[in-house]
């Protein structure tokens, strides 16, 4: 069943998003060269116990940490530690959520460690980015959730990858629905499988976390020994993001961003919702 939000409740969401807002604004300042993934974590959970937020990653199912630290090969539920040193031409993509009231926000972004980055990184990262957008455009009254897969899988397929090849859509993971638990209903794959159907359409209330994962190889994955990291099979670095978004009566709001989604979807032709904490 898709947990459909009220106004009200879609408002104590978008308090949990302004917190994990801080948490990615704050770790992003963070990854420099030197630092470790641990070091990230506690930059996390200060801003957690700056907001009176708790941390919606820390403990579930066993996870040890405030936030995920997935580097270069890295995909997702990468787990901070001190013997992980950022270094100068890494990339990191840092996953994180809050709990307000009860009620979750969840988000990711990946950040470029130092200079001298690649130019197939720096259009990685890109590319990543833009298809979580063109998913969340699609979020619109009358669409079904696969128009939200399609959008994402259209804008990424689109794209020539420097070098030539394909970027690959990582298979086995995607977004989700959010709200008074950070994973819910409805799965969102991050490509068009037919088999799945249309999914279900998407009404005034509906909350969805879009995550893309995208490769600069493989869409397989693997996890590590220690039942969390996930890296490519291949090896290839990858990236990831993400944001919460809610469809309301007056469009998309991105829970998770600080404006709301509104300079990114006008790029769009779109309008986001008014923000309830305004």
């Amino acid at each position: 069943m898709v947990q459909i939000k009220t106004p009200e409740q879609i408002a104590k969401m978008r308090a949990a998003g302004l917190v994990v807002a801080a948490i990615h604004a704050a770790t992003r300042e963070a990854a420099v060269p030197g630092a470790t993934t641990k070091d990230l974590d506690e930059v996390a959970r200060k801003v957690l116990a700056e907001h009176g937020a708790k941390s919606n990653f820390l403990g579930y199912g066993g996870f040890p940490a405030t936030i995920c630290t997935s580097a270069n090969e890295v995909v997702v539920h990468g787990i901070p530690s001190d013997e992980v040193v950022l270094k100068d031409g890494d990339i990191i993509s840092i996953d994180c959520g809050a709990i307000v009231d009860g009620w979750h926000g969840d988000a990711a972004y990946t950040a470029f460690v130092g200079s001298g980055h690649a130019p197939e990184l720096l259009e990685l990262s890109r590319v990543t980015e833009e298809s979580m957008w063109a998913g969340i455009a699609a979020m619109k009254q009358g669409n079904r959730l696969v128009d939200v897969s399609r959008a994402i899988e259209t804008y990424i397929r689109r794209q020539p990858k420097p070098g030539g090849g394909k970027y690959g859509i990582i298979e086995d993971y995607g977004g989700h629905g959010i709200g008074t638990e950070m994973h819910m209903d409805p799965h969102l794959l991050n490509y068009v499988e037919k088999r799945r159907g249309k999914g279900p359409k998407l009404v005034p209330g509906f909350c969805l976390a879009i995550e893309p994962m995208v490769s600069l190889g493989t869409p397989r994955t693997e996890v590590l020994e220690d039942d969390w990291t996930v890296i490519t099979t291949d090896g290839t670095w990858s990236s990831h993001w993400e944001h919460s978004v809610a469809l309301t009566e007056e469009g998309p709001l991105v829970l998770t961003s600080p404006d709301g989604g509104r300079a990114k979807l006008a790029e769009h032709g779109i309008t986001a919702a008014p923000d309830p904490l305004a």
